[in-house]
């Protein structure tokens, strides 16, 4: 299902400068598929059309019939191959990649006798494959997206996360397998520019909302908006205290292109919203917003003089380089996302 047309003139209105570089340019992408991947591809296609720029671009995915079945839109565009495989092991497509983006992520999961390691392992495996394949295929400028796990626990203890923050995940932790493979990952990518002298951006995600997120993986604003979809109260299992902010899709599609094309070679940058909200906050927004005959419920109390968990970043980094906001409000954003899963979910019924 396409994007709302609203989000494609928004994304196309905010990078209308910066597309030049990819002219008759190929690209190869990784995790093109998943929610990140699928707004840098709409993106990509819709300046493509807009400005003729006859970029091709190559997407790793390990199902291209769901992929296809999903977003045909896509998957069919002359601009646009699929190619069948996992970031790990994937066979290298021939010809030369000026521009290569590494959005592919495993899901954390809890160590096990295959994997003690945790997803570190199989994690990094798929960057050091995505650096070799830049390496030998001619690739300019290489985009690595890694997460705000990378600060650590310590981090929740500030109002938000500047990059030159030194925090780091605890090694003692099983739950820190996931930010440690994005930091051993930042380091490769970063030891592989030097080496082989190719431009290396790294793109720091945290919280986003819009079209394409999944309503049923764990992500507070999903959950919330999956209840509104089904006309259910919300139920909040802790105290509802913790602190996020969410960017809307297309503003992050906007935000990791102007980055990626646009940014100094080794540059970190923070993408997010400044804009920080209660998990509390955010559930009375939802019914508020959308639902306004649901209740919400908080399982927990909070505990008195504890301070809230944040997870907030700091993004003055990319807002002095490219005058890079959170143009879509939060209110926005939801009910641009309720629209069009509503819509998805009529086609489904349709169909």
């Amino acid at each position: 299902m396409q994007i709302l047309s609203v989000d494609r003139e928004h994304i196309l209105e905010k990078t209308s400068g910066i597309w030049e570089p990819l002219r008759n340019k190929r690209l190869f992408i990784t995790g093109g598929t998943g929610f990140v991947g699928t707004w840098l591809i709409e993106a990509f296609v819709a300046a493509n059309e807009a400005y003729d720029l006859r970029s091709q671009a190559c997407i790793l995915t390990r199902d291209p019939s769901a992929f296809a079945s999903r977003s045909n839109h896509l998957a069919t565009h002359e601009s646009i191959t699929l190619q069948q495989g996992d970031a790990a092991t994937f066979d290298a497509p021939p010809g030369e990649f000026s521009h290569v983006i590494h959005a592919a992520t495993q899901r954390w999961f809890s160590p096990d006798p295959i994997y003690p390691l945790g997803i570190l392992e199989p994690d990094f495996v798929a960057t050091r494959r995505v650096l070799d394949f830049a390496k030998s295929h001619g690739t300019d400028r290489i985009l690595f997206t890694s997460s705000g796990a990378v600060y650590g626990p310590s981090a929740s203890r500030l109002e938000n996360i500047a990059e030159d923050f030194e925090g780091a995940p605890n090694p003692i932790s099983p739950s820190a397998t996931y930010g440690e493979s994005k930091r051993l990952s930042e380091f490769a990518v970063m030891s592989y520019s030097r080496t082989y002298s190719f431009n290396a951006i790294i793109a720091r995600l945290f919280a986003f909302i819009g079209p394409h997120l999944p309503l049923d993986e764990g992500y507070a604003v999903g959950n919330f908006i999956a209840d509104a979809l089904h006309e259910r109260d919300i139920t909040i299992k802790g105290d509802g205290t913790p602190r996020r902010s969410y960017l809307y899709s297309a503003d992050l599609a906007i935000w990791l292109w102007t980055i990626f094309l646009g940014a100094e070679s080794r540059s970190v940058y923070n993408v997010g919203s400044p804009n920080a909200i209660s998990i509390k906050d955010l559930a009375e927004k939802v019914v508020a917003t959308l639902a306004p005959k649901a209740q919400v419920h908080i399982a927990a109390s909070p505990i008195s003089g504890s301070a809230p968990h944040n997870y907030i970043p700091n993004v003055s980094r990319a807002q002095n380089d490219f005058q890079l906001l959170a143009w879509i409000d939060l209110d926005e954003a939801l009910r641009r996302t309720y629209q069009f899963n509503s819509l998805a979910r009529r086609n489904k019924d349709n169909s």
